[in-house]
């Protein structure tokens, strides 16, 4: 991503050295959107969106740091830290960090994916130094105590039993395991029953400690918020717990760029006794880096994005073989995936599977019509508005740009960006991807000759 614009100003302390830089990334209209930039000395960034109009407010720390991220033996122990944090810092217990937020009805929750971890809370606008104060004190003075550590054990293991009950999830996971192997990115990140049974406090404590520096962090608000106001507060934070860092430390660096894609027309099948069949069908898509993941889009939203697109009315509203049925892109810092979901009667899955098949056969060989490229186009665009609407939203977008990007867009800006794709560049990446052999993750009752079938049907 790139800045529209950007003016640096650096406050000198008392003694005339810069004690930290910042830079409005994008100007908005008339003070409205702007986004500026605040890097501590210490590394840690500070962005906030400006939106008078609201009056509420969203405030999240970003971890650059996932599930990728982890040895095998670590395998879950960034969303196990997910859960500590919660449990108590040296000022606050568990129930002062909830209570307090929900005294002013407020939100608070986290998640934690391949590469990055978020904690967040939404509150009224007047309540926002609360919230700041909580999160950063999460993020900064977490005590992982045993008992804690002991306590969340359980409720993790119920997180990873209640998403073994729902097999349209694990189908997922199936497949990231069939695409990347035994690898950091194709285990899943709630880690397994064995990894989460042997995880130590002491190993969570390190984990903690190597990967939660002001360097790993970024910080981002959004709503009826002021920039310098907020980086006072999240700098007095960080300074009262000693977690401000050195001065002349760096932020992270991007990584390394390594893949760890397999070869294609590997098959997965999970045998459950499931009233559906579910199905991914899928090949390498693009790192989100990638300058054609914009086309992609397009791509992706007319191949399976909506209730016009190709997949859907072929296989549901022309023939009634399923009734969720669509295709998604997942990008990560050096690879990404492309992939086909559609959950069937176990007897229809073959057929669902040919049909989709034939589908991306055809839009990699023929492309697609004029037609349904402008018809994405639009819906791309207004989804994209839509989708950022209110402050939650927003600090998810400057908060993610800056961890995975380094840098900022505008609405306006991917707008532009989208609507400036073309057929050509539709139809190329849609070679470039479709093109490939696929891979397929399967859970369902499959009998032995269809399990035979499908494992056929990729080759």
């Amino acid at each position: 991503m790139t800045s529209r614009s950007s003016r640096a100003t650096a406050r000198p302390s008392s003694e005339g050295r810069a004690v930290a830089r910042t830079q409005t990334l994008l100007p908005g209209k008339d003070g409205v959107g702007t986004v500026r930039r605040t890097t501590l000395p210490g590394g840690l960034r500070i962005v906030t969106e400006t939106l008078p109009s609201v009056r509420s407010a969203t405030f999240g720390i970003w971890a650059h740091v996932g599930s990728r991220d982890e040895t095998p033996t670590l395998n879950g122990a960034t969303h196990y830290l997910e859960h500590l944090l919660f449990k108590g810092t040296r000022k606050r217990s568990a129930l002062d960090i909830s209570a307090a937020i929900d005294a002013v009805g407020g939100e608070m929750n986290a998640f934690t994916a391949k590469e990055y971890t978020c904690y967040y809370a939404r509150v009224l606008d007047t309540d926002l130094p609360l919230a700041i104060d909580v999160v950063c004190d999460m993020l900064t003075g977490s005590l992982i105590l045993d008992e804690d550590v002991d306590a969340e054990r359980g409720v993790v293991l119920e997180e990873i039993a209640m998403t073994e009950d729902d097999p349209g999830d694990v189908v997922h996971e199936l497949f990231a395991q069939t695409m990347f192997g035994d690898t950091p990115l194709g285990r899943p990140v709630l880690g397994t029953v064995d990894t989460i049974n042997t995880l130590t406090r002491s190993q969570i404590a390190r984990f903690y400690k190597k990967h939660y520096d002001p360097t790993h962090l970024v910080v981002a608000a959004a709503g009826n918020v002021d920039h310098a106001t907020v980086v006072r507060q999240v700098r007095r934070a960080f300074e009262k717990a000693g977690a401000l860092g050195r001065a002349d430390a760096v932020p992270v660096a991007p990584r390394d760029g390594r893949r760890a894609l397999r070869a294609a027309g590997r098959v997965e099948l999970l045998n459950r006794k499931t009233e559906q069949a579910h199905v991914v069908l899928g090949m390498p898509g693009l790192a989100r880096t990638d300058e054609r993941r914009w086309a992609l889009g397009v791509l992706n939203t007319a191949l399976g994005g909506g209730m016009s697109s190709r997949l859907f009315q072929e296989v549901r509203e022309k023939r009634g073989l399923a009734y969720s049925v669509y295709s998604y892109t997942s990008g990560f810092a050096d690879c990404g995936l492309f992939g086909v979901y559609a959950g069937c009667r176990p007897g229809q899955v073959h057929d669902v599977l040919r049909i989709c098949r034939d589908e991306l056969a055809k839009v990699a060989s023929d492309g697609l019509t004029d037609e349904e490229i402008r018809r994405a186009v639009g819906q791309l665009s207004g989804s994209t508005v839509l989708g950022l609407e209110d402050t939650g939203a927003l600090m998810n977008r400057i908060g993610k740009s800056e961890l995975c990007w380094g840098s900022q867009m505008s609405v306006d800006d991917m707008l532009t960006r989208i609507a400036d794709v073309t057929p050509d560049e539709v139809r190329e990446v849609a070679r470039d991807v479709l093109e490939q052999r696929p891979s397929l993750a399967v859970i369902g009752p499959l009998k032995d000759k269809q399990a035979d079938r499908l494992r056929r049907a990729v080759s």
